[in-house]
């Protein structure tokens, strides 16, 4: 069976040099039915072509032989909080800690340097009351298939970062996300006015179990996700801005 490849572009990146990786997760997933699990192995390197290689196990992404991310169906089992009123999570959103301090300030996700049209602009902070981060998030045209519904590449990619902003950290450490498991559960469209969250599950060490979901403008649950994050060490003389 031939192959198919697939190109990251540069505008979707997370770190500068390599993919988000909820959006390359996203990509994998476009070749696997219904929910899905991807693990990232090693960044995915933007603007090159990429090969999808599927297995008796599921589906491999690979670059000059290194496999990117491996991923496969799977059940997504998640205890949902109900989620704040828009206003609420516009308000979390105004504390958000990337405004101050952000490894990526142009992650395509979250990235505080990114502009409205280009970025997703993604900014979750702590809701007030609750261990929950929060989010609004209006998804542009540039999102959408031709019937104005937002293309599920971009929701797993929303389903990516809040995550990361759902547990202290050190300012020493870089987050870098390990696993995504998605369910998607519903559309939605352009211009909505959407609540995205996140919350914390639990932590071994280093590595972070979290949980995220997006509600449309009629409060619907259109996706979950469930995260694994690894804190990693950062380059020597390397610091956020």
């Amino acid at each position: 069976m031939e192959n198919d490849t697939i190109v990251i572009n540069s505008r979707f990146c997370g770190p500068p040099n390599s993919g988000n990786g909820g959006y390359v997760c996203g990509r994998v997933a476009e070749f696997i039915d219904g929910p899905a699990v991807v693990r990232l192995l090693v960044p995915a390197p933007l603007d090159v072509e990429l090969t999808l290689q599927r297995t008796p196990a599921g589906v491999s992404l690979v670059y000059e032989h290194a496999v990117i991310a491996q991923g496969r169906q799977t059940k997504v089992r998640l205890d949902v909080p109900d989620p704040p009123t828009l206003s609420e999570a516009q308000t979390a959103s105004r504390e958000y800690r990337g405004f101050t301090s952000h490894w990526f300030p142009t992650c395509f996700v979250c990235g505080p340097k990114r502009g409205l049209g280009d970025g997703l602009r993604v900014f979750p902070g702590d809701v007030a009351g609750r261990r929950l981060v929060a989010s609004p998030w209006e998804p542009d045209k540039s999102l959408c298939d031709p019937g104005g519904r937002v293309l599920p590449v971009f929701m797993w990619a929303v389903l990516d970062c809040p995550g990361a902003f759902t547990f202290d950290k050190s300012a020493r450490s870089m987050i870098l996300l390990g696993e995504l498991t998605v369910e998607l559960r519903g559309f939605i469209s352009t211009g909505e006015r959407c609540v995205v969250i996140g919350w914390e599950i639990g932590r071994e060490g280093r590595k972070h179990y979290t949980g995220t979901a997006i509600f449309s403008e009629s409060g619907a649950c259109c996706g979950v996700g469930h995260s694994i994050f690894f804190e990693v060490a950062s380059p020597a003389g390397e610091s956020p801005t």
